[in-house]
């Protein structure tokens, strides 16, 4: 069986796979099998692993005399390490109403500053096991995607024309066909997210939204007020398009965005931007940010420059001004590009309007 093939990760493939009688070499991921116990019972389970699966002691008992590995969940910690899938928005944001102190992300953020520099291997192996579990869970949700990166600053403020510019440019990519990935937070990231969330609804839904968030330009002061607009947006255009947020604890004073329809979120920063980019197999596009976005244009640029992940992706710079003289990437880029077969593979273009055709030429 390949890898994929053996894992469980819901409650109706474990029905599944058990009906046949045996769970040997199966991998069962954070599924609740406490009303499984006669399941687990009659079934071979040899050389199976459940990954932090609640089960009653006789069951438990049962598999590990089979010689199955058995991982319980760990107790009084607010984010499940084994977890299977990925996050949604409403699961991170559980408990809003309440204020965002008392949500499942701002909880997991608080354990993470406790934990992070007290030397304690066991946090340390807890955030290490998760982020794998997400990177696992995001590759399969993508398999097969053409996914397009957009990156730019979390500063971009609700209400203003870079934010709708950038709103606009991720409904035309998820019209396209496109898989759309962002970093997940607020700003041009948010933004993006949002297009893709309204590209199956009518034009003026987008226009309608970008009024009713407007009310909250920023998730500071308030990330609870922030948020909330957000949501209500959603209520108000219920199931929209999926797209892909991909944030970091490490940046806990940044929230997700609720737009996202999959979330990838870690604690290790490195891992998450290198999965991100990495993962963005149709271009990506930089829209007008600061240090983290310059960071992302040449993490992006070394691969493509070295061919270490095969044939270079595009990489689009929006706003000339801003990359030639605010911040100028863009004459190190071309440097950096000169001669290789990356060269043929970025552009800069003026406005988000350019980027489509601009994808579409470097593909």
């Amino acid at each position: 069986m390949a890898s994929a093939d053996i894992e469980i990760e819901t409650l109706a493939e474990f029905d599944q796979v058990v009906a046949r009688g045996s769970l040997s070499g199966y991998r069962v991921q954070s599924v609740n099998l406490l009303e499984r116990t006669f399941a687990l019972l009659s079934a071979d389970t040899s050389s199976a692993v459940f990954l932090g699966c609640p089960m009653e002691p006789d069951a438990a008992a049962k598999v590990r005399a089979d010689g199955a590995l058995v991982f319980p969940p760990v107790p009084d910690l607010p984010f499940n390490p084994y977890r299977g899938l990925l996050y949604t928005a409403g699961e991170l944001y559980e408990g809003l109403p309440e204020g965002y102190e008392a949500t499942p992300d701002a909880l997991a953020y608080a354990w993470f500053q406790q934990t992070k520099a007290d030397g304690d291997v066991f946090s340390s192996m807890l955030r290490s096991v998760h982020d794998d579990a997400v990177s696992d869970a995001l590759d399969e949700h993508l398999a097969g995607a053409r996914v397009a990166g957009v990156m730019g600053g979390h500063a971009m403020a609700r209400g203003g024309e870079a934010y709708a510019g950038a709103a606009r440019l991720g409904r035309t990519l998820a019209r396209t066909g496109l898989t759309v990935a962002t970093g997940g937070g607020p700003g041009a990231m948010e933004a993006a997210n949002l297009g893709a969330y309204l590209a199956p609804f009518e034009d003026g839904a987008l226009d309608l939204a970008l009024d009713l968030l407007a009310k909250a330009p920023s998730f500071e002061p308030s990330v609870t007020d922030w948020a909330r607009a957000a949501f209500e947006v959603r209520e108000r255009w219920p199931a929209g398009g999926d797209s892909i947020g991909i944030p970091t604890w490490f940046y806990g004073h940044e929230p997700p965005n609720a737009f996202a329809g999959h979330i990838a979120k870690y604690f290790a920063n490195a891992t998450r931007e290198d999965g991100l980019l990495a993962r963005c197999t149709a271009g990506v596009v930089f829209l007008p940010g600061a240090a983290g976005t310059l960071q992302e244009i040449f993490d992006n640029a070394t691969p493509n420059y070295y061919g270490s992940r095969g044939e270079p992706t595009p990489m689009v710079l929006v706003d000339r001004r801003h990359w030639t003289e605010h911040l100028p990437a863009w004459p190190l880029l071309q440097s950096l590009a000169r001669g290789r077969a990356m060269e043929s593979r970025i552009a800069l273009v003026e406005s988000v309007d350019e980027v489509p055709e601009a994808l579409a030429r470097l593909s």
